[in-house]
């Protein structure tokens, strides 16, 4: 079964071609919005890496509300960003790898290149799509911060429990949209 994201009932919640902005605990600038209390709460990037080991494996994944498709797009993203760092065999070395891979052009639903077609909608507005672009790279570059914690040991060694999942394909097959 599917980890889905406990943010599935979030009322209040601003979105972007329906994907939730969610809180995020970040120090990074952006349109995410910080969390009302920080202390052992957990985020959308907690969960995603959280999930990742057991989400991957999977290929189809029904979408249980909106921050679910949040969870998939990040999912998909640390699969990505372990990918590129599969070769890196130090800290330093996957830190500049998966930071830039943070920070380069976010492309958005509509543009070529964006992975899930039909799991967010069009922008409506330049001001959407762009509020959309700025929080999907907010939350890239968070998401690489604290895969780094996790992909290397405190030594600067890759974690092969980690890195191993770089050679897994996550939802290769449509998405269930319900």
């Amino acid at each position: 079964m599917v980890y889905h994201s406990t943010f599935a009932d979030e009322e209040g919640i601003t979105k972007a071609c329906g994907c939730p902005l969610l809180p995020l605990k970040s120090r990074k600038k952006g349109p995410g919005p910080a969390p009302v209390s920080e202390q052992g709460k957990t985020d959308i990037v907690d969960e995603a890496i959280t999930f990742f080991r057991c989400n991957v494996f999977f290929r189809n994944f029904d979408i249980k509300g909106p921050a679910d498709k949040l969870l998939i797009y990040l999912t998909f993203y640390i699969n990505l960003s372990l990918k590129k760092l599969e070769g890196c065999r130090t800290l330093a070395e996957g830190s500049k790898a998966i930071l830039n891979l943070g920070v380069e052009n976010v492309t958005i639903p509509g543009e070529s290149g964006f992975p899930f077609t039909g799991l967010f909608s069009l922008p409506q507005s330049q001001q959407e799509a762009e509020l959309l672009r700025d929080y999907l790279k907010q939350i890239r570059e968070e998401t690489s911060g604290r895969l780094l914690g996790v992909a290397y040991r405190p030594n600067g060694t890759p974690n092969k429990w980690w890195l191993a999942f770089a050679k897994r394909k996550f939802m290769n097959i449509a998405l269930l949209d319900k």
